[in-house]
């Protein structure tokens, strides 16, 4: 079933084609089996990339400092940090106390950065929560928390309750399917298949919505595991069950393809639709992503890749269609510039001083990396991109032992009478501060699968025997290519803030195999030249393909050059983006702690010292290639995400907007966006890459100058 491997000195298992068929190409010279890493089994489609196991790539520069910094922050020190919830009394280890979504989240990000980093104390911190899971496992198949036999007495804090709740199972087959692929442990194949018999028995009469909406909402994870473990075995009755879960599962994409004609948005929290089975449809025509409110936006982080995890058993388009046609919608309705969208909890339109959850960040980080190793679509990798080196790094404090519950786009203080999100009254205005329990403590423990899991889709196997780069990153990649070659790929580059990026080759023996390069949307003229030499390599729907024989120390460099453009937002505002990153204004700031003594703990507000206030000249934003000056900082490649250590800026005139006004922390935007000002009120202003600020402005108003 699977072959070892000994990758940057651990064994790491490797997955192979259970049907035994060679792959096809499209377009390209050789057809060299990649039975190395686990494919589709029919009926199933064939994905276009085969992921890596964890371990396989490794960082190197300011991406492996990041990620240094959560081991040593709270995703290393998660237990002793917040102990009584990820403590011993934990569910998923025998306690008694809480036994929901909170632990698994925690591992589900810790175990892959543990494997990434080759840390062992992290893996023994991962090793309990695996083994109760597999050794605790019920004669009938059942894995996870025992439940009480009488409804247990409510601790605050505490989630004791609903440990029959098929959702928080989801999180942990995500992580015995990376423990598998990372180990090989073949008790993860044996518990899995009695949990999914188990599931295939009990689903008809407690559905997935039976003790709460969440799993109905959330069934693609439950769908992407069962299909994994088909892959593998070939048992039919996983297809069976594939079927039951979808059915079972809020019909995203009804929704996603619905018009939207229903004035009535339903009950806000609702969060997305009805409970009950099967799903009633004229209810569903009340929830549509026009709407504010409606749909709970982590559900909808989740719930986006789930007709295309089906798409691969039914192949209808209208699955490819409805998740199209969701990001679309969802950009127009509530789109922000940093590839997010507004949502305190529900859906909350576009106003860019409207939260946005970090769950809701991780969550759509992982959708789209899910989609992008089924479809091989792009637009998908493009976001991916547009979040990650945006919206992610200013959510989390530079030591990552603090967060936001909620980010905006302009977001001019940071502090407990900030007021601009629906869920503020109910988190006592602590939504926006950085602290460990502040807001709501989900993100506390979901926060931790963002960076390394990016980190396993930076590279891939190809159907064919090769190789991708489509998220660019300083690091390194082990993996076989052409059947059996050993290929060692060595990235440098400063990306996202430099258009170069170099790869270097060493391989076991000289061999011919595709090497994939994504070309991003924004990128104009890429160039690619293998060994000095450049080459016109054909480009398929946004992917270069390099196809020729290759031999140890083959350099591929890859030039992605970033030109300077604008984009339009709330209300007719301006965004300002080169590359991959949006740029925000440079907002210094003073830090205040503040421990209010009533269970939030200790957390951070920040106030700006400068003035915050500022539009863009008409003018200037129409042509900004001639009147906006980028310039290149020094760097050395260590961590970037700060008022520090921003590696570039941006230079431009901007207006002082002095009716722009502040409410209780919130910048209010002006009513109307094109003002006639003086040539007094122009004055210099810095932009700085939107994931290097604490503070900031990203959408501006606009205006004419005038004598």
């Amino acid at each position: 079933m699977k072959k070892l491997l000994s990758c940057f000195g651990v064994t790491l298992a490797l997955l192979s084609c259970t049907d035994g068929s060679k792959e096809t190409t499209t377009g390209e010279e050789n057809t060299i089996s990649g039975a190395n890493y686990l494919q589709n089994r029919a009926p199933l489609k064939p994905r276009t990339y085969l992921e890596l196991p964890p371990g396989a790539i490794r960082t190197e520069g300011w991406l492996k400092e990041q990620l240094q910094r959560m081991a040593d922050g709270m995703t290393g020190k998660l237990d002793s940090i917040y102990p009584e919830v990820v403590g011993k009394r934990n569910g998923w280890l025998g306690g008694d106390g809480d036994g929901w979504e909170r632990g698994p989240y925690w591992i589900d990000g810790l175990l892959p950065l543990a494997y990434i980093l080759d840390d062992e104390a992290l893996k023994e911190k991962v090793r309990p929560w695996i083994e109760w899971t597999l050794n605790d496992q019920t004669e009938e198949g059942y894995l996870g928390p025992v439940p009480f036999e009488e409804d247990p007495e409510h601790e605050p804090g505490l989630q004791r309750g609903r440990r029959r709740d098929w959702w928080p199972k989801m999180i942990m087959l995500k992580i015995l399917k990376q423990h598998y692929e990372a180990t090989g442990d073949e008790r993860v194949i044996t518990a899995l298949t009695g949990y999914f018999k188990y599931q295939l028995r009990e689903l008809p009469e407690r559905p997935l919505d039976y003790l709460s909406f969440w799993a109905s909402r959330r069934g693609g994870d439950n769908l992407q595991v069962v299909y994994w473990l088909y892959n593998i075995t070939g048992d039919e009755f996983l297809l069976e069950l594939g079927d039951l879960i979808h059915e079972q599962t809020f019909p995203w994409t009804t929704v996603f393809l619905d018009e939207g004609d229903n004035d009535d948005p339903g009950h806000p929290w609702s969060f997305g639709g009805m409970k009950g089975y099967p799903f009633d449809a004229t209810e569903i025509r009340k929830v549509s992503l026009s709407k504010i409110g409606g749909i709970h936006t982590v559900n909808l982080a989740q719930g986006i890749k789930e007709p295309l995890v089906y798409y691969q058993k039914d192949t209808d388009e209208k699955y490819f269609r409805a998740v199209k046609k969701a990001l679309r919608d969802i950009k127009k309705y509530h789109g922000q510039p940093q590839g997010m969208y507004g949502g305190d909890e529900p859906l909350h339109g576009n106003n860019p001083v409207r939260g946005i959850e970090f769950c809701s960040v991780s969550e759509m980080m992982f959708s789209l990396e899910s989609m992008i190793r089924i479809t091989g679509d792009m637009e998908f990798a493009d976001l991916l991109e547009k979040i990650t080196y945006n919206a992610l790094p200013t959510q989390a404090s530079d030591d990552f032992m603090s967060r936001q519950y909620f980010q905006a786009a302009n977001q001019i203080e940071v502090s407990d009478r900030t007021d601009a999100a629906f869920e503020t009254h109910n988190h006592h205005f602590t939504d926006f501060v950085f602290g460990t329990v502040t807001g709501y403590t989900c993100c506390t423990t979901n926060m931790h699968q963002s960076w390394p899991k990016f980190v396993q889709n930076m590279f891939y196997a190809t159907h064919n025997g090769g190789v991708a780069a489509l998220q660019y990153a300083p690091g390194r990649v082990r993996l076989r290519v052409a059947g059996d070659v050993d290929l060692e790929v060595h990235e440098t580059t400063g990306f996202p803030f430099r258009e170069t990026v170099r790869f270097k080759l060493t391989l076991s023996e000289p061999a011919s195999f595709p090497f994939h390069l994504r070309i991003p949307s924004w990128a104009e003229n890429a160039a690619i030249s293998v060994n000095g030499e450049i080459r016109d390599v054909p480009v398929h729907n946004r992917v270069a393909i390099v196809n020729r024989k290759w031999k140890t120390g083959d350099e591929v460099v890859l030039k992605l050059p970033m030109t300077i453009r604008t984009s339009k937002w709330f209300e007719f505002s301006t965004a300002v983006e080169r590359g991959p990153l949006v740029y925000a204004l440079k907002i210094p700031h003073e830090e205040k702690k503040k421990d209010r003594k009533d269970g939030y703990r200790e957390f951070t507000e920040y106030y700006p010292v400068n003035d915050w206030n500022y539009g863009l000249l008409e003018s200037e934003i129409n042509d900004p290639g001639r009147y906006i000056e980028f310039v290149e900082n020094t760097w050395d490649g260590s961590y970037p995400w700060n008022l520090e250590n921003a590696p570039t800026e941006l230079r431009l005139k901007g207006v002082k907007a002095t009716d722009w006004k502040a409410v209780n922390g919130v910048p209010v935007m002006p009513g109307f966006w094109r003002n006639v000002k003086h040539p007094g009120d122009v004055k210099e202003i810095t932009l700085i890459p939107y994931g290097c600020t604490t503070l900031r402005i990203t959408e501006f108003p606009t205006y004419t100058v005038r004598e």
